[in-house]
């Protein structure tokens, strides 16, 4: 997505309004936020009532026999026995006075955390009143999609077989979602609350975490924005969805610019979530101005990295010309890719078009390259490429026909609240919290929601 933002850095991933207290030292308080038969997803918000700033925290709580931890974020963990121990990372350990951030995790079993201490402290309150939380009648989490089973749950672990996206039962299937926006941007706007929206009432299949490189991306600080992935992928595993790992490569073009930090992004995700099955790994984005040679050989180095740690996952390899299959400059791109593929299997290319500018060859050009390669539209929008401007649903409809009758995976661009016509949410909404129904979306945000809702066949 060729988008430049001046926007100021969002410097949470997960935002909260702030908790006042009465009390003038930090405290930490935990709620239930949601219930189920097994398990409850918990929250800790850490308060600074102080006059001076916090650059450091570290919350440690008992769990009864019985009750165990499973994926968690915004925080780093270390256990022993039923005594976890969480700490901050490295973007979250300044509190300001009168400021909050919040961590949290999925539990399984009836207890609850007691003995809380906060840097050695008393939490002052420890497990305070809670909200009363949402249970389903049939006692599974508010975040399964009605039917009562997740994507993940209903297909596990995915492979490429011959052109198509399998399950593990060797089904060809179609997933569909939607694209965060630039993290360093609109990290607000992709927070529980929404991607409980996104995951239930939409019913969405994926998550792509759209994480840029450069455009105050990933180069200006590598250890938050990696820390920020793997909180996405634990907030999109508790839900249920899919996650693509979106290395968001776009300017200078040339992937093998930022291979080497692709190498030590790439190794320590894919070491983190080996045992997830839900991990998508997209390498390069839009690799544009190259070769598809260039592209290959970025690839061909890239791959192994994830290999040697997490065996089985799709690996997503974008295309020349801004992932156009050749279409935006130097055509041919099918023909090339399929006489030269990426030499690794459980690979699928990646398509991406933005229908009001990409006409009937963009059309032709993927129905045609899906006769020859396995297919993943990562990024895709009704407006045109700079995501704005009037919106061209007939022709986009043309699209998801194509993807539809060819089982063509999509994701749409983009989860936010920036003022471009491309971005689903209103401005305002995330400040506001505010993600459920239609009253908050645009016009394009309500024409893809309900596209996303349509039944799966899976």
């Amino acid at each position: 997505m060729l988008l430049l933002v001046g926007l100021a850095t969002v410097v949470a991933a997960v935002p909260v309004a702030v908790v006042a207290q009465a009390a003038t030292t930090p405290t930490a308080s935990f709620a239930k936020v949601s219930e189920w038969s097994s398990g409850w997803e918990g929250r800790y918000t850490i308060t600074n009532g102080g006059s001076t700033a916090i650059t450091s925290w570290r919350v440690e709580f008992d769990l009864p026999a019985g009750t165990t931890l499973g994926s968690y974020w915004n925080a780093t963990l270390t256990s022993s026995g039923q005594r976890h121990t969480f700490g901050n990372l490295s973007w979250n350990g300044r509190i300001a006075p009168g400021a909050s951030v919040t961590f949290g995790f999925i539990g399984s079993g009836s207890g609850a955390p007691n003995g809380c201490r906060l840097n050695g402290q008393p939490c002052t309150g420890g497990t305070a009143p809670t909200p009363t939380p949402t249970v389903s009648p049939t006692g599974v989490p508010p975040t399964v999609p009605p039917g009562g089973r997740t994507p993940v749950a209903a297909n596990g672990q995915l492979r490429v077989c011959g052109r198509q996206l399998c399950n593990a039962a060797g089904k060809a299937i179609q997933l569909r979602g939607m694209s965060t926006h630039g993290l360093q941007w609109y990290a607000s706007c992709a927070t529980p609350a929404s991607l409980d929206v996104l995951a239930r009432e939409w019913q969405a299949d994926v998550l792509r975490i759209s994480m840029y490189i450069q455009e105050g991306g990933y180069e200006t600080d590598p250890r938050r924005f990696t820390d920020l992935v793997h909180n996405y992928i634990e907030l999109a595993t508790a839900r249920g969805m899919y996650a693509i790992v979106d290395w968001h490569m776009l300017t200078p073009g040339d992937p093998n610019h930022n291979l080497e930090r692709a190498r030590t992004f790439f190794a320590e995700i894919a070491d983190r979530h080996r045992a997830k099955n839900n991990v998508i790994y997209e390498i390069a984005n839009e690799p544009n101005g190259v070769a598809w040679s260039a592209v290959k050989s970025y690839a061909d180095q890239i791959i192994p990295v994830i290999r040697t740690r997490d065996s089985d996952a799709v690996v997503l390899v974008g295309t020349p010309d801004w992932s156009s299959l050749g279409a935006s400059g130097s055509g041919g791109g099918a023909d090339v890719i399929a006489a030269n593929p990426v030499n690794a299997t459980n690979v699928m290319y990646v398509f991406h078009f933005y229908a009001a500018l990409h006409d009937d060859y963009y059309l032709n050009t993927v129905s045609a390259a899906a006769d020859r390669l396995p297919l993943f539209v990562t990024e895709f929008g009704t407006q045109d490429y700079s995501g704005d401007g009037p919106n061209n649903f007939t022709m986009a409809q043309r699209y998801l026909d194509l993807f539809a009758s060819r089982k063509i995976s999509w994701v749409n661009w983009n989860f936010s609240d920036d003022f471009r016509s491309g971005a689903v949410f209103t401005t305002g909404t995330c400040a506001a919290g505010a993600f459920g129904g239609t009253a908050r979306l645009k016009e394009a945000g309500v024409w893809i929601r309900d596209r996303i809702r349509t039944p799966d066949d899976f």
